[in-house]
């Protein structure tokens, strides 16, 4: 693909050769000369001088380079974009597989692609266009819209609903029990029924191995366009807003509430009951127990404010030193303590 027609495709403003012959995408330290690559951080803005990419991905501003450039406010997901036009993902033709089980009273949308010992319970209801990988398991009453994507050994329990556009990655399960137990009057923990589905939006991603708990009662939710990472626990009665994004690791309690637009980033937490306002950033490791209103960054555990928090770990460094200057200040008062006293037992 010429250069030329991968600027028309992306609307970017090219700086060099249109008519260089592009093969693929790559990372700035790895392209080649028939290779194409980004730069969305400024960070890297040496490796964009010495890169032996046929171009660079650069937003407007960004200074000329050797390479030549495709200038466009977002390279990023610009690059994104790129990458599509070289990479297709498998397609997987319409039709059902002979170890396939799927009830009578399940209803399929047209263009299907049902694989291998899949499990299809009663009174499902899938769009169209859905494909299941092998092993996956709907539970009895599960809905989901169009295109929906379901990779290997994904599960959904029973009544949950699904919007269009969900992609389940491997092992991902939706609608497990939640974690409900309360102690009987001899002391032991007894389960709590978990009544209620859980409800993913349109365009909702769960990759893999993450769970998302059903609820006790009511319905755990995730809004349209949010995106669940690996081994994220989200708990029963959880609501999650729009766009907001749950990383690695993260854990949510029940009846946590998050807003839209939110980052939760990796190995954050949060306690049950609390609430997490529109916009709020949560750095990798951080924990809140309270509730935080919208547009915050917070970092640390307990979190608290980032900007506190980064003067906090700046001095927190500094202790040891701070530490021996303390020492040497109360040895000296101490010295002094002890003329004043021989001084005054002398008078």
């Amino acid at each position: 693909m010429k250069l030329g027609e991968i600027a028309s495709r992306l609307s970017a403003e090219l700086h060099g050769d249109q008519d260089v012959e592009v093969t693929g995408v790559k990372g700035i330290e790895e392209a080649g000369p028939t290779e194409i690559t980004f730069v969305a951080n400024r960070r890297y803005t040496g490796l964009a001088r010495t890169t032996k990419a046929a171009a660079v991905l650069v937003e407007p501003e960004f200074p000329e380079i050797a390479a030549a450039t495709l200038r466009i406010k977002n390279p990023y997901h610009a690059f994104s974009r790129a990458l599509g036009m070289f990479y297709q993902a498998p397609v997987y033709p319409e039709g059902i597989h002979p170890t396939a089980v799927i009830d009578p009273s399940a209803e399929i949308g047209p263009g299907a692609h049902i694989g291998a010992y899949v499990v299809v319970g009663a009174g499902v209801r899938l769009g169209a266009h859905a494909t299941l990988l092998p092993h996956v398991v709907l539970y009895t009453g599960v809905q989901a819209g169009d295109h929906f994507f379901a990779h290997a050994h994904a599960v959904v329990r029973e009544g949950c609903v699904l919007g269009n556009h969900v992609t389940l990655e491997n092992g991902a399960i939706v609608g497990a029990d939640g974690f409900g137990f309360s102690k009987n009057e001899k002391g032991e923990w007894e389960k709590i029924p978990q009544s209620g589905p859980v409800r993913l939006g349109n365009r909702v991603d769960v990759q893999a191995n993450a769970c998302i708990d059903r609820a006790t009662v009511g319905a755990t939710e995730i809004g349209d366009g949010s995106k669940v990472d690996n081994l994220v626990q989200v708990g029963h009665g959880s609501k999650v807003g729009n766009d907001t994004l749950l990383c690695a690791q993260t854990g949510l309690a029940g009846s946590s509430v998050v807003g839209n637009n939110v980052i939760l980033a990796g190995q954050t937490g949060i306690a049950g009951h609390c609430t997490v306002g529109d916009g709020v950033i949560l750095t990798a490791q951080s924990a809140v127990s309270h509730d935080v209103p919208a547009g915050k960054m917070i970092s640390g555990s307990p979190g608290f404010d980032n900007r506190i928090w980064l003067r906090a770990v700046a001095i927190f460094q500094r202790l040891p030193e701070l530490l021996k200057r303390l020492d040497r200040v109360e040895k000296k008062l101490a010295a002094q303590d002890s003329a004043e006293q021989i001084d005054g037992d002398r008078a």
